[in-house]
């Protein structure tokens, strides 16, 4: 790239909302940014925004406008599908009016139709990609209503491995939130995918689930967003999904 060519880093650190213009020079003098691997410590340093990868303090930032980047709290009742061809409600139905032309949207992850929760949509290909990948390990965080309260010993079996019908599945973490007679809310978190894993593993513990919600997709948490909306990513967000998977 020729010298004038380009727009000059500090600019595009602004127009990317990660500080204002004044801010983003003192970031750079003070080497927290790298442009393709290389931290720039110099004012003038002109990048090309559809080209190069920017890291800020080891987070890559998003550049291109084209990119769409989504988190929907999907309702209960709800496919995951952008369509249905049955006519049954889906996620689909919730962008189509409000995302500009729909653009190809990817989901990440299914969630079953008696599942609520986070659901991520991006138009960004190779990062949904990985993101599915197990080979990622992308750690996945369900908020479960459990017949019954689990003792210890059941969350130290989940971690250690239970087999299924289709192959072994560990979780990363699980605790007892709450419980009042007869039921228990319970935190799982893993980075399986497999279809209703979430469901088989706690019932082949002994403790069937009535309702489930995914709170967690790596960096991205569902918070207090209302079932039924939709929120674009943070820059920090998106970063740390790109972190995640490698990108």
């Amino acid at each position: 790239m020729a010298e004038d060519d380009g727009v000059r880093l500090q600019k595009v650190l602004s127009q990317a909302g990660i500080a204002s213009r004044r801010v983003a020079e003192k970031m750079i003098r003070d080497g927290r940014v790298e442009v393709d691997g290389a931290v720039v410590t110099e004012m003038g340093t002109r990048v090309d925004p559809g080209v190069s990868v920017i890291r800020v303090d080891g987070v890559r930032i998003t550049l291109d406008d084209t990119l769409v980047h989504l988190a929907i709290n999907k309702p209960l009742g709800m496919h995951s599908t952008m369509s249905d061809d049955r006519g049954r409600p889906c996620v689909g139905d919730l962008v189509e009016h409000r995302v500009r032309g729909n653009k190809k949207l990817f989901h990440v992850g299914r969630l079953d139709a008696d599942t609520e929760g986070l659901l991520l949509l991006t138009n960004e290909g190779q990062l949904a990609h990985r993101l599915m990948h197990p080979s990622f390990e992308v750690r996945k965080t369900y908020l479960a209503t459990v017949v019954g309260t689990p003792p210890r010993g059941v969350g130290r079996k989940l971690r250690e491995g239970i087999e299924l019908d289709d192959g072994p599945v560990r979780v990363d973490d699980f605790a007892v939130v709450d419980a009042v007679p007869g039921k228990s809310l319970v935190r799982v978190t893993l980075h399986e995918g497999r279809k209703r894993i979430v469901r088989r593993l706690l019932a082949e513990v002994g403790y069937p689930v009535q309702e489930l919600v995914r709170t967690d997709i790596g960096p991205v948490a569902l918070g207090d967003q209302r079932p039924g909306s939709i929120r674009v990513l943070t820059q920090k967000e998106i970063g740390g999904l790109y972190k995640a998977v490698g990108l």
